[in-house]
Parts: structure tokens; C-alpha cells; sequence
């Protein structure tokens, strides 16, 4: 068994709880980041659902107890592992433009680029969400439950109430800014502050979710949600049509495969960046013995970071919608290509001549321009979670609004947060991941699953937006080469880095070692915080056994099932 954006300033030791973040099974496992979700996904289990079935229950359940992270207005990437014909598929429910998106969308009359906070909080950020629509083709194909029924048991909590907890409350204290009319209504209602503890009742969303369960998701794209998310959307400048949701489809998608030290790795294609990142960065590290250094060492930190900064180099320039661009991923991932990049890591200092390579030689095909772009966005936000079931189907969905609260613009009468995901394309036209009618922007959403001898061990993910690479490769390296378990792996304090110089990093990081990274010529930030909110099942391949581990950064909790 297989052993600088403002965040939530909180390390993950003060409020972590063993007893609820970890749990053994032999029958299921959840594993998500609010212990009301994962009830309801274990309750799924109990009652004969599947593992596609509980996580469909756990998004509703995660849009009532987690609407900074995810919701109905959101986006995801659903991924399944059907055992029985041994296939794994990604349910592409991510984002997509209106026909009304153009090139020049976020420029304003003076031709520059509009400030984040002014360009990601206004209706023009909303894209068309596809969430939705992704549970339901994946219910479709492998569900063994009805998609009311499912949704019923968030529907309750929201009628009920949901007691605030720190998480929502730190969400709601440091992006208060986000939140328009209606969602201030809601989190502040007469102007006051709730307190931790304190009973929200969500009546509106809960009539959505009933709506929903009547009607289907056509009340959603073509019905009359969708005729209030387009008045929404319209009353305040935006150009999101009826035709616009009508017109959505997922896809149903190959995930990105990739080898790393004798395990096969099933991640997030493109549009997400993510699991070609993820493998490109563990393809980069596979040529180094990790476990010689020691999980703390400069030497460690070092490889972590100057490989990371090549990744997202590429990433930055080359990812994006493969069904409006070529994508290198063949070329990025090819062994010359990382061997040539490889050698850019020179264990002597930052290396400042790090950027964007040409992977394109390894396709024989001429490169693209790249445009380079402001660094203003703020660190988005989304969740994770993970399901197992007793005939070892495995669900894998991250999901998200984006940035926290999304857009902040709250459907009046319906409860439900709109995305600011249209910010993901670069705001200055000329690149691959440029805005355009009915693409799809560059995303970084990468749930993994691992496989040794073509059955599956290891199914994880993180939310984070870009540190989601970040918080999954390290746990991987945690787990494989330095020998820990899957907890230990996730609580091991993490490094981030684009290719700027400004690095990132978690409380409990090495001080020495930091201190000779700093002398190499990388810049730190001021104070830590936490990257990312890894939430992972194991699984043994030989007992079947399930071990499951939520991060201590949030209010996670596993729970597994032994009959």
C-alpha cells in the first residue's frame, strides 16, 4: 500500500482534528472539506449509491455549507473511475464564454487592462456555468440514483439552516468586497455580521434545488433559473443570452496520462492545465533521488520551486482551449523536451533564465506567439472531494466559482452565486488563452487518481487555483518518495512558485533551509499561509482496504464504511 494572494491566515495545526480528518473503511470512503457533505455522501453510500451518485449528492451538499468555494453557478471536472470496465473518464463541466465575449473585453477605452477586482466582480466576468450539467451526464452514464433524490438531502440542510462556521466567517471578513446587493443581503443581512455558530437558513437556494428536482436541469439552461440568471446578469451590464445556456454542452474527455516512478497517473486535461502541469513537474523531479535530501531540505525546496517555475512558464504560455488552439501537451511532456528543461536546474542559484521553451520542436510544428500578461489576479479558491464505493468506483470532482463568492453577483429569488471564471482568460488579447465567443478558459483543476499494476491506489485533488499543481504533485512526492502517510503527506507544509520571484510557503517549512533558498536569490513573502486543501483516498490493492485523509486547513472530514 502506498505508504500571492491574500488566504486564510490559519496554520493547519490549531484546528486540526485527527478523529474526523482521518478514517479506515472496507466498503466506501468520503472525503471532502465540510463534515455535512461528507455525512451526506456516506449516508448516499449507506442507503446502496454508488461512488458517482454520493459525490453528485456532496456538490449540492457543498453550494449550501461552502458557497464562497463552489455552487451551481460554478464550473468542475468530474472525473470517474468505473471499475468494472476499467475506464476513466472527465466530465468537462468547465466554464464557457457567451457568444457576446470578445478579445478586447477586459481592456477599457484606453486600451488597458481593467484591475482585477473591478474586472472580476462585474457581470462581464460570468460564464456560462457547467457543474450542472457534468453531475448530470456522469449520473446518466454510471448513477444508480435519481438526480432529485440526490439533490434532496442539501435541499434540506439549506430549508433548515447551516450553523456559520470559521471558514465561511474568515471568507466572508477578508472578501466582503466581492458580495453585490442581494449577496449582502444574505451573508450580512441588516447590515450585521453573523457570528460563528450562528443559523443561516437558505430559502431561496433550497426553492432552486426544489425547482431542480422538479423540472430538471432544462430549468437551469433553458427554464426559469435561466431566465433569472440572465436578468441577473443583464440588469447589471452583462451579455449573458437565454440562447447562451441553452446552447452549453459538456464533453466527456481522456484524461492526460503519465508515469512517475513505476505509477500510472490519470489527471485533468486541457482546457485545465493542471494534470499536464502536474505530470510535466513530476517528470522534471523523476531524474532526482528526492529521498537523499530529506523532506525539508534547502535541496528539496529548491528542486520543488525552480520546477515549478518552468512548468508555469509553459503553462502560461501554451495552455488553454485544445477546441480553439493546438496544444503542445505531446511536446511538453515529451523526455528530450524535459531533459532540455531539466538542465535549466543548476542547484546554484535561482536561475533567472528560466521562461517559456519550445516544445513545439518535439511536434515539428512552427511556435505561437506568446503574450505576456499583468500579474493581478488574486489566488482564486474552489473544493475538492473524493468518493470510493464497496465495487471500487472512484468519483474525483474539483469544483469551483472561481474567486471567493465568484463574481459576487447573487441570483434574486434564487439563492445562488454566479462565477467570475471569464477572468481566467488573459486580459490582454494576442495569446492562446485570449477571451473569445464559446471558449473555455485555461484552468489549473487537476483531479488525480494513481494507479501500480493497472489498479488504482490514490485518488486526490485541491483547490488553490494555480497552487492546486502545487498542493498535488507535493503530495504525491510525500507519499512515494519520502515514505508518508497519506495524512502525514498532506499536512507536510507547502512550497509555491511561478515564474516570478516571489515564492509562497505554509508554517512549518524549514527555517534554515528557507534562509539558504534566500541567499540563492529567491524572495519570500512576508508572512505564511496556506496553499491549497488536499482532500485523498487511498486504496490497497491487495486487501482493498480504504484509508481516507482530509487537510486540516478547513473543516475536512473522511469518513469510511466497513459494511
Amino acid at each position: 500500500m502506498l505508504s500571492e494572494g491574500h488566504k486564510f491566515e490559519i496554520t493547519r495545526s490549531n484546528r486540526c482534528s485527527i478523529e474526523r480528518e482521518t478514517a479506515r473503511g472496507k466498503t466506501g470512503m468520503v472525503a471532502t472539506a465540510h463534515p455535512i457533505a461528507s455525512e451526506i455522501g456516506e449516508q448516499v453510500l449507506k442507503e446502496g449509491g454508488n461512488a458517482i451518485d454520493a459525490a453528485v449528492a456532496i456538490q449540492f451538499a457543498l453550494n449550501v455549507v461552502e458557497p464562497m468555494m463552489t455552487g451551481i453557478g460554478g464550473s468542475g471536472f468530474f472525473m470517474v473511475y468505473h471499475n468494472e470496465s476499467k475506464t476513466t473518464k472527465i466530465f468537462d463541466g468547465h466554464s464557457e464564454a457567451p457568444k457576446a465575449a470578445h478579445a478586447d473585453m477586459f481592456l477599457d477605452d484606453k486600451k488597458e487592462v481593467i484591475p482585477f477586482k473591478k474586472r472580476s466582480t462585474h457581470a462581464t466576468a460570468v460564464a456560462i456555468p457547467g457543474i450542472l450539467k457534468a453531475m448530470d451526464a456522469a449520473l446518466n452514464e454510471y448513477g444508480s440514483k435519481s438526480l432529485a433524490e440526490l439533490i434532496e438531502p442539501a435541499a434540506l440542510v439549506a430549508e433548515k439552516g447551516i450553523s456559520m462556521n470559521w471558514v465561511l466567517m474568515d471568507a466572508l471578513n477578508l472578501f466582503e468586497y466581492r458580495l453585490g446587493d442581494e449577496g449582502r443581503r444574505l451573508f450580512f443581512p441588516k447590515g450585521k455580521s453573523f457570528k460563528e455558530g450562528d443559523i443561516l437558513i437558505k430559502e431561496h437556494l433550497a426553492k432552486t434545488f426544489r425547482i431542480i428536482q422538479k423540472e430538471g436541469i432544462s430549468a437551469f439552461y433553458e427554464g426559469e433559473i435561466a431566465e433569472a440568471i440572465v436578468k441577473a446578469l443583464q440588469d447589471q451590464g452583462g451579455f449573458m443570452t437565454l440562447e447562451d445556456l441553452k446552447n452549453y454542452e459538456i464533453s466527456v474527455d481522456e484524461p492526460v496520462w503519465g508515469e512517475y516512478r513505476g505509477y500510472k497517473i490519470a489527471s485533468s486535461s486541457p482546457p485545465s492545465a493542471g494534470g499536464t502541469s502536474l505530470l510535466y513537474i513530476l517528470k522534471l523531479l523523476e531524474d532526482f533521488s528526492l529521498d537523499k535530501y530529506g523532506p525539508r531540505s534547502w535541496e528539496k525546496y529548491y528542486l520543488f520551486t525552480e520546477s515549478m517555475r518552468l512548468a508555469f512558464s509553459d503553462k502560461i504560455a501554451y495552455l488553454a482551449d485544445p477546441r480553439f488552439n493546438d496544444i503542445p501537451v505531446k511536446g511538453l511532456l515529451h523526455d528530450e523536451y524535459i531533459a532540455d528543461r531539466r538542465n535549466l536546474i543548476n542547484f546554484k542559484n535561482r536561475n533567472s533564465r528560466i521562461d517559456f521553451g519550445n516544445p513545439w520542436k518535439y511536434e515539428k510544428k512552427k511556435p505561437v506567439e506568446v503574450v505576456r500578461q499583468p500579474d493581478d489576479m488574486e489566488k482564486s479558491e474552489t473544493t475538492h472531494f473524493t468518493v470510493v464505493d464497496r465495487w471500487g468506483n472512484i468519483a474525483a470532482c474539483t469544483s469551483t466559482v472561481e474567486h471567493p463568492f465568484g463574481s459576487g453577483i447573487m441570483v434574486p429569488g434564487y439563492g445562488l452565486l454566479l462565477n467570475n471564471e471569464l477572468t481566467d482568460f488573459d486580459p490582454i488579447p494576442g495569446g492562446v488563452n485570449e477571451p473569445g465567443a464559446g471558449k473555455r478558459p485555461v484552468s489549473c483543476k487537476s483531479p488525480t487518481i494513481l494507479f501500480k499494476d493497472e489498479k488504482p491506489v490514490l485518488t486526490l485533488g485541491s483547490p488553490g487555483g494555480p497552487t492546486i499543481i502545487a498542493s498535488v504533485f507535493q503530495t504525491i512526492v510525500n507519499i512515494i518518495d519520502f515514505k508518508m502517510d497519506l495524512k502525514e503527506a498532506i499536512e507536510e507544509p507547502r512550497i509555491f512558485a511561478t515564474p516570478g520571484s516571489l515564492l509562497s510557503w505554509e508554517a512549518g517549512i524549514d527555517m534554515v533551509s528557507k534562509g539558504e533558498l534566500e541567499s540563492m536569490g529567491y524572495e519570500f513573502g512576508d508572512t505564511s499561509h496556506v496553499i491549497g486543501n488536499v482532500q485523498a483516498i487511498q486504496i490497497d490493492p491487495d486487501t482493498r482496504e480504504l484509508y481516507g485523509a482530509a487537510d486540516s486547513s478547513r473543516e475536512g472530514t473522511a469518513i469510511g464504511l466497513d459494511d
